[in-house]
């Protein structure tokens, strides 16, 4: 009796459960937004590939004053910051898919 009315739950939940496939469509503004997406792209990676020069000229300066040398950490910075940068895309990527 308790196995047939286990069943019979089980049964009325798959039908409850059936959902339709929808077709999914561009939003209206999404070619604007992925411009926007693309220049904050090219920005990243100018803006990375400044600092990374910036910091190689300073641990140049550093070097050749005999100062305190603070560029090495810069220069880490810079390439851990461009890592992550250049690998959100990859990752929302297979966040979204």
């Amino acid at each position: 009796m308790y196995l047939s009315a286990a069943h019979d739950l089980i049964t009325q939940s798959d039908l409850l459960a059936q959902v339709f496939n929808p077709t999914p469509e561009t939003p209206p503004v999404a070619d604007k937004l992925m411009r926007l997406v693309r220049y904050f792209t090219w920005f990243v990676l100018l803006s990375g590939t400044l600092a990374i020069i910036y910091a190689g000229g300073r641990f140049a300066w550093e070097k050749w004053s005999g100062s305190a040398l603070q560029a090495p950490k810069q220069v880490a910075g810079a390439l851990v910051g461009g890592v992550i940068a250049t690998s959100a895309g990859t990752i929302m990527n297979a966040v979204i898919s």
